[in-house]
Formats: structure tokens, sequence, C-alpha cells
């Protein structure tokens, strides 16, 4: 009677649990049998370890042999528990050291051959793994993700021959060590490319100051793209954890890391056909959607009107909490969703109502229904509308004058997040109804001029909290320590899709 112990990683939302395989050999007919909640992929495991411990030269006991996975409570799916599987036989009947194996954490799909084959979600495996205070081995394919966790000490295979040797002491696996040099500039398109606009410009600067949602109605062809595809480049640099974090989600996502852009803060456009659970993730499986790969960036929502009512309103609860909860039957998974919401729309079905030629013709029911397909709870979640007009000929000249490039403009945004950091600890959007009566006090007249904008423009208490949030971030741009006349009335100007405004307003 035999027993060993491998140490592996499951993967639940973006949280590696910590697997314990153990492998026991006792008498009987040679048979494999793995217990311990595993679906389809993890059973067919015995397949592939058999051929691949056998064609890798190497013993497989014949006698029954019992695999448990533990927790036994804890859904176990994927292809990842191969190697972990294979080393735990192999220490059991003796030929790994089981000393030296508890020092590891094993990861990696077997080819019938003895290759390893990459597996998804590993960089959350290796921050965990770097916790516990264990080496981890992974394909080699995965190495350079799993760098990424930093302090995590990360060995790569091709082979599980070459894993046997490296626990044996025999023949040392190649580390790989997390870069160390001076990362390249990071690249974003220039708002310096956006001719015009300048009060879509200027809800542009104060969404990035303040972190901000904006929803921008213009015409087609206006520039609301090319708007939107500039504000990550105005937001700060994302920091190691954020970037990490972000890395996770990718990872867990089974689209991979682009490991060449991994700290940018990333840009989601989603198709306006994209399904509920396209956006906020789902499956048998759970997996991350849009809104958490957008996570510490931007989700960009074009053509806002002809989505799926049914789409958006999934969308309600990210926006406040930050967090999506993903529950199934058999499991429940938790993902960040902490972004910022930019969305683009046309006024109307035809796209020119409010044009200064005049080829709207759509009627008034029309525009009523088409602005309908909004419902109010999603509005009153987005802090700045803004409408974008339709450029003058002559602005679109190549000679033209050009606006601010997003260098100088993310000099005004940086200072005004510094201000915002240093006395409340957070960004405006995300400041709660204490810091609110704390940060955001108004003068008797301000306060009057704001229950005026409450009752005239039908307002609820939610989306008179964001007017102040929003204003608080004007007042950071404008260097002031408190919340002014004019500083409070551009905040209720931005609010022009609320109710009574009309969507070419």
């Amino acid at each position: 009677m035999s027993l060993a112990l491998a140490h592996s990683r499951a993967r639940t939302g973006v949280h590696a649990p910590e697997v314990r395989v153990e492998a026991y050999l006792s008498p009987g007919l040679p048979a494999v049998q793995v217990v311990g909640l595993p679906e389809a992929a993890v059973r067919e495991s015995r397949d592939r370890v058999r051929a691949a411990i056998q064609c890798s030269q190497l013993e497989m006991p014949q006698r029954r042999i019992v695999i448990n996975l533990a927790p036994a409570d804890l859904p176990k799916d994927g292809s990842r528990f191969d190697l972990p599987i294979a080393i735990g036989i192999l220490a059991a009947q003796g030929d790994v050291s089981l000393d030296a194996l508890s020092r590891y954490e094993l990861l990696g799909e077997l080819a019938l051959t003895g290759e390893l084959r990459r597996v998804d979600g590993v960089l959350p495996a290796a921050l965990a793994a770097a916790r516990s205070g264990r080496a981890l081995i992974v394909p080699v394919d995965n190495g350079i993700e799993a760098a990424l966790a930093g302090e995590a000490e990360v060995y790569t295979a091709r082979t599980l021959l070459e894993v046997v040797a490296h626990i044996n002491g025999v023949k040392s696996l190649p580390q790989v060590l997390p870069e160390t040099g001076t990362a390249a500039p990071l690249a974003y398109p220039d708002l310096a490319d956006v001719r015009g606009q300048l009060q879509a410009r200027r809800a542009l600067e104060i969404a990035a100051c303040g972190q901000h949602h904006l929803l921008l109605i213009g015409s087609p062809g206006c520039g609301k793209t090319l708007l939107a595809s500039r504000l990550p480049g105005l937001l700060p640099d994302a920091s190691e954890a954020e970037a990490l974090e972000s890395a996770a989600i990718a990872s867990c996502s089974g689209r991979g890391i682009d490991l060449s852009r991994w700290r940018l803060r990333s840009f989601r456009s989603p198709h306006h056909s994209a399904s509920p659970a396209a956006l906020v993730g789902g499956g048998a499986e759970p997996r991350p959607g849009e809104i958490s790969l957008a996570h510490n960036g931007v989700l960009f929502l074009d053509e806002l009107a002809e989505w799926d009512r049914r789409s958006l309103e999934v969308l309600r609860e990210p926006l406040e909490s930050g967090v999506v909860t993903i529950s199934r039957a058999a499991r429940a998974a938790e993902f960040p969703a902490r972004f910022q919401l930019v969305a683009a729309m046309n006024p109307c079905p035809c796209g020119w109502a409010g044009d200064p030629s005049g080829r709207c013709r759509c009627p008034g029911e029309t525009v009523q229904r088409y602005r309908a397909r909004l419902s109010g709870p999603l509005l009153d979640r987005i802090d700045l509308h803004v409408g974008v007009p339709r450029l003058a000929a002559h602005e679109l000249r190549s000679d033209a004058p050009r606006g601010e490039t997003t260098a100088i403009v993310r000099q005004r945004v940086l200072a005004a997040r510094e201000r915002q950091l240093r006395r409340a600890g957070k960004t405006n959007a995300l400041l709660d109804q204490g810091d609110l009566e704390k940060y955001c006090a108004l003068s008797d007249g301000d306060q009057r001029l704001l229950e005026r904008a409450m009752d005239g423009l039908q307002l609820s208490a939610r989306a008179t909290h964001r007017i102040l949030r929003v204003a608080r971030s004007i007042a950071d741009l404008e260097g002031h320590p408190n919340i002014g006349t004019s500083q409070l009335t551009e905040a209720i100007g931005y609010r022009q899709l609320d109710r009574g405004q009309g969507l070419g307003a």
C-alpha cells in the first residue's frame, strides 16, 4: 500500500483554491479511479496519464489506483490536473521523491506522448503559489504568463520526464524570471486626432478626471467612437496590482493574455448584438464577460439604442457595485467589474435629429420609442450625457487647427486625480453618501439651484448625487477647493437626456 500527495490549483472565478492530489495504490486489478467531484475532462485524465507515463519510458503501476482531489466538495474541471495526477502516481510507487515533491505545485495538460500543453488560468495560480511559499511547475507555453506574478518561483517543462528529473534533482528545469528592464512607453491613440468638438473633449476630460460614466449623443460620423477610444490614454497608468488583477481575469477567460499589452488599460468594445451572458459572463463553467474583461479600463458600447434591452439592464448592478456574481446550481463565481462606461448613440433612428440641415424626418412618436429603449434607471447611472454635433466642412481640413494632445490633457487629469486621492483616498465617482456630505457641500444659493434642477428635470436622488460628483471633478480640474456655482451649473448641463429633454437637444 502506497500513498503520495501532490499540490495543484483549481480555478474558481479569478481565484485559485488549493487542490491536494492524493494518489493511493492498493492491491487489485489494474484500474484508475478519480474521485473528488471531477467533471468529464478530469475523469478522462486517467487515459491521458496512463499513455503519457508509458510513452515517457516510465512504469505505470499495475495495481488499483485511486486519485482523490481534495477538497471533495470543490468542483474540478479542465485538464490542468493531468500533470499532478501523473506525478502523484509516480511518487506513490517510489519513482519521485516525496520530500522534494512537497515543495512544488503542478499544473499542465498531458499529451499522449508525455508532452505538456498549456492550460488556462495560470496567473491566478502563480499568485496563489507565491503566497503559499511553494514553487510552480507549468508548461513552457504558460511560463511567461506565470512569471507576471513577480515573486512566484516558476519553472517550465516540455515533458513529463523533465518534471520527474527536476523533482528528483537529476536535471534542473529552467526558471522563468519576471522582466526587470525598463518598460516601453505605453502607446494610446492621441486626442489631438479629434477635430473640433470642444464640449465633448471637455466632457471626456471630466470623465477621465473623476472616473465618471459618459454617454455621447450625435449624428453618424461626428466622432463619437474616435472620442471614446482616446479615453484610456487620459487615465493614470495602471498600478502593478491593477494590471495583475486585469491580467488574471484575462487568464481565466480562456482567451489568453496579450503579453505585449498587459500593462495597458483595457478598451473593450463588444458588438451591439452581444447577449447578456456575453456581457456579464456565464456558462456551466462560469467565465468572465466583457464587463470583467474591461475591469480597471473602459467598456465602450456603440449604438447604445440598438442593444437588446435585456443586455443593457444587466449592467445596472455592476455599474454600482463594481463586481458581478454568476450563480449556477452547482457553483457561484464572482468577478471584479469596476469599469468605466462610455456609450454612444444617435439622436434618432435616422441619426439626424437636431442637425442644422433639417434632414431628419422621424416622427415624434418614432423618436420617443427610440428613446424609450434606454431605461431611466440605466440613464441615472451615467454621469454625463453630452451632445456631439456634426462638424463643419472647414473643420475637417488637414490644415485646420488641432486640439490639445493626450499628453497635455493627461497632465491636468493626473493633477486632479492626485487632489482626489489626497482628499478622500478614492476617485470622485466612488464617493459614498458620507463623502458627498463631507466633500461636496454647497452654499445655500447653490443648494437652491440644485433643488430647482431636481424639480425641473425630475431627477432622482441617484442622478442628483452624480451631479455633485461631476461638479466635484470639475472643481478639481480647475483647482478649486470647493464646488462653486459655475461648476454646479456645468454639471447640471450634462444631464440633457434626463426626463423632459429631447435627444436632439
